[in-house]
């Protein structure tokens, strides 16, 4: 049997912080071609990703994994008690930058497809979709994967992604949509001069304090059926003004908004505009802004593949995980335009932390859940 603990200890030693590949790739491309896969780098733009195909295309169904082997920066290395590429074991838990987000995750589902396809092959395929661009822009590896598919005729029916999705207890949660998230610019710019002399100056700063007070105590929504509220955050004010004495020309600020499906990133950068403008008429300073957005808001119905997920988590923990949409963005954001898709992975309390460790006995049972999926999936 394939082990996914040791495939996960052998990624974790693999530096692929973003955008380095850091040879997890490579090991996963020789790992899945022994067990019968036809792998193929879909790399963009310096960026490094991987297909990975069981099967005939258009013979049955097929099903898909889609995951990440790039991590982010350790951080201060000194804080941390063992290498963070060293995959140390210690009472029980696997240590490493990667460890729960999400090196394991992509260990136990490549672990279970090759186990899988090997002792009972399937009347249909299975695909691994695994970038190197997850945690950094994304601009070039899930889609990079999902164009290279398009081009090339490749189709997958349904998807989970592997990120770690329980908060504390293994099975009590999955995700089956997320929250869009946008972030705008703002650039408030006014005339310097002395602050004794203010009547001669416009100063931006009010401007802007008028400004973000106004679109962080607005309430945007009250929540929707699946969703909680939206929210908006002020993330930084930035003036860069070292003198007492100068009422400065220009104040930047930042705003980050996470929303759910009553609105959409084009609505909502009206409203953002139209707040800027109306202070900007009170105040006679100039207000610019520039927006990005890192993914649409996105539920999928509970339906088939969310109720076979729902019975594989439960039969191999007790748990009945709860369909939620709550947390962060990922790469499902962009899986959900080609195919219905769904996340399911291990608790993530420490990832991104120093110390990032991950539960052993956890890896090996994300492995039997999978297993137990694809098996009821072509049953």
């Amino acid at each position: 049997m394939t082990d996914p603990v040791k495939l996960t200890a052998e990624l974790i030693r693999c530096p692929s912080v973003t955008p380095e590949e850091g040879g997890a790739l490579q090991l996963l491309a020789r790992v899945l071609s022994e067990g019968g896969f036809a792998t193929t780098r879909v790399d963009r733009n310096g960026t490094a990703n991987l297909f990975a195909r069981w099967g005939t295309q258009g013979n049955g169904r097929t099903f898909g994994f889609n995951g990440h082997t790039d991590v982010v920066p350790v951080g201060d290395a000194d804080a941390w008690t063992v290498d963070p590429f060293g995959a140390e074991v210690k009472d029980g838990f696997l240590y490493g930058r990667g460890a729960t987000d999400m090196k394991s995750g992509v260990a136990a589902f490549a672990a279970a497809a090759i186990d899988f396809v090997r002792d009972t092959p399937p009347d249909g395929s299975v695909v691994l979709a695994i970038t190197g661009d997850e945690e950094g822009d994304a601009t070039d590896g899930t889609v990079a994967l999902l164009d290279w598919m398009a081009a090339n005729g490749e189709r997958i029916d349904h998807c989970l992604v592997g990120e770690p999705t329980c908060p504390n207890v293994m099975g009590e949660m999955m995700k089956i949509g997320r929250r869009g998230s946008m972030t705008a610019y703002f650039t408030v710019t006014g005339v310097q001069g002395h602050s004794a002399y203010p009547h001669r100056a416009k100063n931006p700063l009010p401007a802007m304090a008028k400004l973000v007070d106004r679109l962080a105590s607005h309430t945007l929504d009250e929540g929707t059926e699946h969703f909680d509220p939206s929210t908006l955050a002020v993330t930084t004010i930035d003036t860069g003004n070292t003198a007492n004495n100068v009422i400065p020309a220009e104040t930047r600020a930042t705003v980050n908004i996470r929303f759910n499906d009553a609105h959409t990133s084009d609505r909502l950068t009206g409203w953002l505009r139209g707040v800027a403008d109306s202070v900007a008429a009170e105040t006679g300073v100039e207000i610019t802004m520039r927006t990005q957005v890192s993914g649409e808001s996105f539920f999928t119905s509970p339906g088939e593949l969310s109720a076979l997920v729902a019975r594989a988590v439960e039969a191999e923990t007790g748990v009945v995980p709860e369909m939620s949409t709550s947390g962060g963005t990922s790469d499902a954001r962009f899986v959900k335009n080609h195919c219905p898709v769904v996340e399911f992975g291990l608790v993530g309390k420490t990832m991104h932390q120093v110390d990032e460790r991950v539960e052993i006995a956890q890896i090996g049972q994300l492995k039997q859940i999978y297993t137990r999926i694809l098996r009821e999936y072509f049953a």
